[in-house]
């Protein structure tokens, strides 16, 4: 068997970057202001951005072909944290070269869409560069399906939702790539629950999408954890990674910050993957997954 050229992709998520910037009173209505209070309470505490730097550092230092960041830039979707979340992902390489998936802190309000949309589209768009959901991007025999679960929901509720529409255009899209090696973003968990107050509430009919079109990766993030599960598919099972915040400190070694190394050889339908994570010394380092 051949060895085909290895495509590398890089993935993180759930970032939080801060400082939070000062709000407007206005813009504490609803459901802001309990995040608000909750970011001032102590969260902010728990998204340390020195290491979120180091992780971009020893990131870059991999030299990835692309990077997947699955959602949760921004805190509580100010108008403006969009424009910091545009020069973070700047960090992380061009637009065309950094695909992401925004999650339910990036589509905090109604409000915060329009912000989404004329900051970070660059981010999110296809290669005819259109920005619709789901977006694909093709790289060297790797298709890259970034999708949005993220909608604006009630306070103290972090559900997603992808809808039937996202849901019939990825179906379209898998069948179209289906000689490729299709990796499939989004922000929240595809596997565990549905309808709770943190979960994809169509988890069900996503899993049916690709239990009968097939894919060869799902990545995620929401639960700022590191988790490999499977879901069902017509090849077998289908890898679906979850990954800690890229800012994340902590006692609990299992929540430091970390993110994926994925080689993919997609001549011969391969990937080998790894991950490194911060250690207690400061340094990011790989660990057994």
């Amino acid at each position: 068997m051949s060895s085909g050229r290895m495509f590398r992709l890089a993935h993180l998520s759930d970032a939080h970057i801060g400082p939070l910037p000062r709000p407007k009173w206005r813009e504490l209505l609803g459901k802001r202001a309990t995040g608000y209070i909750n970011w001032r309470r102590g969260r902010h505490r728990a998204h340390d951005m020195e290491a979120l730097g180091l992780l971009v550092a020893d990131l870059r230092a991999q030299r990835p072909d692309h990077v997947a960041m699955t959602g949760d830039i921004c805190n509580i979707g100010l108008p403006a944290e969009f424009p910091l979340a545009a020069q973070w992902l700047g960090t992380l390489g061009a637009p065309e070269d950094v695909s992401l998936a925004p999650g339910n802190h990036d589509t905090y309000m109604r409000s915060s869409l329009t912000h989404l949309a004329r900051d970070l589209s660059p981010w999110m768009r296809d290669d005819e560069g259109v920005t619709d959901f789901p977006y694909l991007r093709r790289r060297d025999g790797v298709a890259i399906i970034g999708l949005c679960s993220g909608v604006p929901t009630l306070p103290f509720v972090a559900a997603g939702r992808l809808g039937p529409q996202q849901l019939e255009r990825l179906a379209d899209i898998l069948r179209q790539t289906r000689d490729e090696l299709r990796v499939v973003l989004l922000h929240h968990p595809p596997v565990d629950g549905g309808g709770g107050i943190r979960n994809l509430g169509d988890h069900g009919a996503f899993a049916e999408v690709l239990a009968r079109e097939g894919a060869e990766l799902v990545l995620h993030g929401h639960s700022h954890l590191i988790s490999r599960k499977s879901l069902p598919g017509p090849r077998g099972a289908i890898p679906v990674l979850g990954i800690c915040s890229a800012s994340s400190i902590g006692r609990n070694p299992r929540r430091r910050a970390a993110y994926y190394v994925i080689d993919l050889d997609a001549e011969n339908r391969r990937m080998a993957l790894s991950a490194r994570q911060l250690d207690a010394e400061g340094q990011f380092r790989p660990i057994a997954i």
